[in-house]
Parts: C-alpha cells; sequence; structure tokens
C-alpha cells in the first residue's frame, strides 16, 4: 500500500512529531520533526537549561560589577563634586527656619504646578531627620494637595471630558467617589499608595465627587510609605556625604544598618504598591458587578 502524508502532526502530550512530504515506497523519505513544548529556557533538554542559567549568571555578575565601580569610583567622584558642595553651600547660605520654609512652601505650591515635590522631601530628611522632617512634610503636603482639589471644582466640565477619553484610569479614580465615608478614604489611600500619577489626581478627584475630609485623611496616609523613603533617602545621603568629606570609611555595623535599612525600605515599598494595586483591582471587580 501507499501511504501519502503532508504536514501531518502526530501529538501526545506535550511532544508531536512532524511527517512532511512523504514520497511513495514505504515512506523513505520522510522527514521526522521532534519538538517539545514548555522547555524551560527556550530549549529543550539540558542543553537550553544551562544556557538559561549561564545567561542569568552573566547578567548577575555585570550587575554586581557595575554596582562595584559605581560604589568605588561614580559614588566618591558624584559625591564630591555635586553633593557635599551642595550641601556645605545650604548649610552656609540658609539657617534651619529659613530652610524649614523653602522646603514647607516648596511642598505647598510645587504639586500646583506640577512640579516634583520629591527633592524637597530629601532636603528635609538631610536637615531635620524623621521627626521633624516628617511634621514639616505632612503639613505641607495637606496645602499642596488641597490647592489642586479646589482650583480643580471650576473645571468639573473639562476634568470629565478628559477622563472620558482615558476610561480604564477614570475607572480607578472614580473608585473615590463611591460609597460612604470609609470608602472613599480607603479608595484615596489605595490610589496614593499605587503608582496612578499623584499630582494628575490632584485636580482630578473633585470630579469624582469625593469629599474633602477623605480625600485629605487619605492621602496623608497613601503618602506616608512615600515620604518616611524620601527621608530616608535623605538621611542616607547626608551619612555617606559626611563620611566622604571627613574621608573616612563606614563602620562595619553602620553599613550593615545602612544595607538593612535600605533593603527593608526597597521591599517594603514594592509590597505596599503591590497590595495597594491589586485592592484596587478588587474593587474595580467589584464596581464592574454592581453596574
Amino acid at each position: 500500500m501507499t501511504h501519502i502524508a503532508a504536514d501531518e502532526d502526530l501529538r501526545a502530550g506535550g511532544d508531536y512529531v512532524k511527517l512532511e512530504n512523504c514520497g511513495a515506497g514505504g515512506g523513505a523519505r520522510c522527514k521526522a520533526e521532534t519538538s517539545t513544548f514548555g522547555c524551560f529556557g527556550g530549549g529543550c533538554g539540558g542543553g537550553g537549561s544551562w544556557w538559561w542559567w549561564a545567561k542569568l549568571v552573566l547578567v548577575v555578575l555585570f550587575v554586581a560589577v557595575l554596582g562595584a565601580v559605581i560604589f568605588k569610583w561614580v559614588g566618591p567622584f558624584f559625591m564630591d563634586k555635586e553633593i557635599i558642595p551642595i550641601i556645605i553651600w545650604e548649610k552656609e547660605t540658609f539657617s534651619s527656619s529659613t530652610l524649614a520654609l523653602i522646603v514647607f512652601g516648596s511642598l505647598a505650591i510645587f504639586p500646583t504646578l506640577l512640579i516634583p515635590s520629591t527633592p524637597s522631601m530629601w532636603i528635609a530628611g538631610m536637615t531635620f531627620g524623621y521627626g521633624y522632617g516628617f511634621l514639616l512634610i505632612i503639613g505641607a503636603v495637606a496645602i499642596g494637595v488641597t490647592i489642586p482639589y479646589f482650583i480643580g471644582s471650576l473645571f468639573c466640565h473639562r476634568i470629565h471630558a478628559w477622563l472620558e477619553r482615558y476610561p480604564k484610569r477614570a475607572s480607578i479614580i472614580k473608585l473615590a467617589g463611591e460609597g460612604d465615608w470609609f470608602n472613599q478614604f480607603r479608595a484615596v489611600t489605595l490610589i496614593r499608595i499605587s503608582p496612578f500619577p499623584y499630582m494628575v489626581y490632584n485636580y482630578c478627584a473633585m470630579a469624582t465627587d469625593v469629599k474633602y475630609g477623605p480625600y485629605l485623611l487619605g492621602t496623608i496616609v497613601g503618602m506616608a510609605p512615600e515620604i518616611f523613603v524620601a527621608l530616608y533617602t535623605g538621611i542616607l545621603i547626608t551619612t555617606l556625604a559626611n563620611a566622604s568629606h571627613g574621608r573616612r570609611s563606614l563602620s562595619a555595623l553602620e553599613i550593615i544598618f545602612n544595607v538593612i535599612g535600605f533593603c527593608t525600605t526597597v521591599v517594603t515599598t514594592v509590597i505596599v504598591t503591590m497590595y495597594a494595586k491589586r485592592r484596587l483591582k478588587e474593587l474595580q471587580a467589584q464596581e464592574d458587578l454592581l453596574q
């Protein structure tokens, strides 16, 4: 008998055998191809897996070498040429009370002008530490988010038109205007923690009918992690600058505390942000079911 098979796939589980253009004569010229779906690292067997791990090791080594170069040469150079002169100029030019007014004013005004204010938080950490720095930032942030909130009420129609052009983003911020006081507070807190644009929401909040009380309190609670990260960054910059300016090395204990503090800050920020994004998606899903 003569069997002609063209592009016939014989599949079993994740493997298959492909028979192509078998001629007469019992398939003497048949070409067989085998493949396995789901091979780890893009290849089958140990070779593909080995190459994937080799690439991973190379990437890790590259990042480690790059980090060592930055820590050994680039970091100290940048610290000596940029950071330390700025810190010295700041201390010689402004008193603590003047710096407090500058930081407070920038944090209160910059959000209205759509200017990032994180560097002002760094200065607060460098100059006032966690305690006074946090109180200073919270007071300024309360004003900084209040001004755009009430300005946004003057342009509600334009903001509604803008939100209609971006329904996905609009569905997130509209959650803040739903439900009772606690639901609005919770939604605003999650929005502030999530990566949603901070200054954009300041102007859009009023258009979602969120009340001022839950808006302000949710903003303060939601921004607390970001504020502590900024304060820690400022304090860490000051610590490294003092060590570099004094031409002394950090002790082993100082290095350990700084590394632990940095890792804890990064991990906590990532976990909190991921949780906020997940909760926002859950709230969106619940809202869609009710509609």
